[in-house]
């Protein structure tokens, strides 16, 4: 029996087509944006199909995404497989986009790591490897732009990768964006949500917990500031790459913004940039992953967003997704999605954050074969998105 509240939220995937839904490869093959809207419907990668969107909230975009299909590795012979990234950025886009151009190539070129040979090269090493070097990259981009910009060491990213290879999955997280799995229980035939990673945000108390152990002198490590507990009182994230002013003591002064300045120096990291990564191998029951920003899952559950997926046409997923909880928005704030449309960034912050998301369908006759050769794909979600329009 499907609940009245499922039926609202997955309702829209029978509406007549319309802003370009008819379309059946979402636009060019760099995606289609239109207004503060960017999208790709449809398209294919290694291990199946895939679908993306992006909406624009802030003045600046700060959501950055890509897609990468085909080798993962810069060595010879290399892998086949498929690279996710979803970056969400705060304090600005800077760190958002410099790991969007940045972690991919780090995971195909970081040689040092321990390479596995049952996984042909991909581990968990190399991807927190990859995520370390990412991080020193961009704290030296701060050191180098510190004097005449200051700002750069308050930015920072969230960063959740997921890595389809060989058969294995891997899901890398810092931060509070979320990967949620798909998985038809043959027995009942109803698709379960299994969310894959878990957020570093200092609401949760096993958050507190770890940076109190952490930070076992600093009693006010997390303060429950105006109802939120934040990391020293000014951040909600515990792990990220950027964020240099919590990071090295020699950012968290003078010329920094006084409100970003701590009273007292520091002498270890307060953010770590360490991902947790968990790996596990994909059965044919594993039908499709979920990968978005926070800004998804403050309006639509694991549950609601794997039966929509489950319940839709593939073709334009993510923006019907993407759309749903832009319906959930409105109706919290008792208004209707047709006057939400027309508010303009910046304003629309009010109403929700930038949302990414990437809908990744698996084929399991293609998940399993290392060495198949399939299409190569390397898409940046967002990019042309105007800011200008609406949606």
């Amino acid at each position: 029996m499907v609940s009245t509240s499922l039926m609202r939220i997955v309702s829209p995937c029978w509406k007549p087509s319309v802003e370009g839904e008819n379309s059946s490869n979402g636009g060019d093959a760099a995606g289609r944006a239109e207004g503060l809207l960017w999208y790709k419907d449809s398209g294919q990668h290694v291990n199946g199909e895939f679908s993306m969107a992006v909406i624009q909230a802030n003045n600046l975009l700060e959501d950055y995404s890509q897609l990468e299909s085909g080798p993962m590795s810069s060595v010879d012979p290399s892998p086949q497989g498929t690279f996710v990234g979803v970056y969400d950025g705060h304090g600005g886009p800077e760190a958002a986009r410099f790991v969007n151009e940045r972690l991919f190539e780090n995971i195909k070129t970081i040689h040092g790591a321990e390479f596995t040979s049952e996984n042909n090269g991909m581990s968990a090493d190399v991807i927190n490897k990859a995520f370390l070097a990412t991080e020193e990259e961009f704290l030296s981009l701060v050191k180098n732009q510190w004097l005449h910009k200051p700002q750069i060491a308050s930015v920072g990213a969230c960063c959740l990768v997921g890595v389809v290879c060989s058969g294995v999955l891997y899901i890398a997280n810092a931060g509070d964006s979320r990967a949620v799995l798909g998985r038809l229980e043959r027995a009942i035939k109803e698709i379960k949500a299994i969310q894959l990673s878990y957020e570093h945000n200092a609401s949760i108390e096993s958050v507190r917990e770890e940076l109190h152990s952490l930070h076992p002198d600093d009693p006010h490590i997390v303060v429950l500031k105006n109802k939120v507990w934040r990391v020293k009182g000014l951040i909600q994230i515990s792990r990220s790459i950027g964020d240099a002013y919590l990071k090295r003591a020699e950012y968290n002064r003078e010329p920094l913004l006084a409100k970003f300045r701590l009273p007292e120096p520091f002498n270890k990291p307060i953010l770590k940039a360490e991902p947790t990564i968990l790996v596990q191998k994909l059965y044919p029951e594993d039908q499709f992953l979920i990968f978005a920003s926070d800004g998804l899952w403050e309006h639509l559950s694991n549950q609601e967003a794997v039966d929509f997926v489950h319940s839709c046409p593939r073709n334009g997923v993510a923006r019907k997704l993407l759309k749903a909880a832009l319906r959930e928005a409105a109706k919290k704030r008792e208004m209707r999605y047709s006057d939400l449309k027309k508010i303009d960034r910046g304003v629309r912050r009010h109403f929700h954050d930038d949302i990414t998301v990437i809908v990744l369908f698996l084929d399991s006759n293609l998940v399993s074969r290392s060495s198949f050769r399939g299409p190569l794909i390397s898409i940046k979600g967002g990019y042309g998105v105007s800011g200008n329009g609406n949606t």
